[in-house]
Formats: structure tokens, C-alpha cells, sequence
């Protein structure tokens, strides 16, 4: 069975330093547990805010695990990478 594709969109704020934060954790995790196995849309509000109604985001940095379905998110720079690190076990269905 393929490994499923992780498909992740990163809300940010400009240049903000949260929002670098988030950017550098992200690529970071992806990097170290699914270097083959993801995809990351940044979406920045900044320049386009009809995003944040559309999409329903209230607070940046928020990353949507889009795919695998069920959709989640998380708030914040993703400092801590073990929310991320349980995210992911669960949607591999715990391994």
C-alpha cells in the first residue's frame, strides 16, 4: 500500500516573526518525517485577506493538514512538533 500524500496549507502574516517561525518548522518537519510525502501551500493573509473569511481563519500562523482527510488544524509556530508528530501516527492510523 502507498504511503499516503500529506498535503498541508500554512496560514501566515507577512514577514511576521511567528510567521517565519511556522514557515521554518514546517519545512523542518517535513524535511525529517515526510521528505517524500508532502505538499505545502503558504497562504499569506497579508495579501490576500479574502482568504481568512473564505477559508475561516481567525488567528495566524494556522496550518490545515488538509489531506488525509479528516482536515485538522493547528495554531501557533509549531514550536512544539510532537502535536504535528501525533497528527501525523493518527492519520497513518498509528503507526
Amino acid at each position: 500500500m502507498a504511503e499516503p500524500v500529506f498535503r498541508f496549507r500554512l496560514y501566515v502574516a507577512g514577514d511576521a516573526p511567528h510567521s517565519r517561525r511556522a514557515i521554518a518548522n514546517l519545512e523542518a518537519f517535513c524535511r525529517t518525517h515526510l521528505p517524500e510525502w508532502h505538499e505545502v501551500e503558504i497562504v499569506d493573509l497579508s495579501t490576500q485577506p479574502e482568504r481568512a473569511l473564505a477559508d475561516m481563519i481567525l488567528l495566524t500562523p494556522t496550518l490545515a493538514i488538509v489531506a488525509p482527510p479528516p482536515a485538522r488544524s493547528i495554531v501557533g509556530d509549531l514550536s512544539d512538533v510532537s502535536v504535528l508528530e501525533n497528527i501525523l501516527r493518527a492519520k497513518r492510523g498509528g503507526r
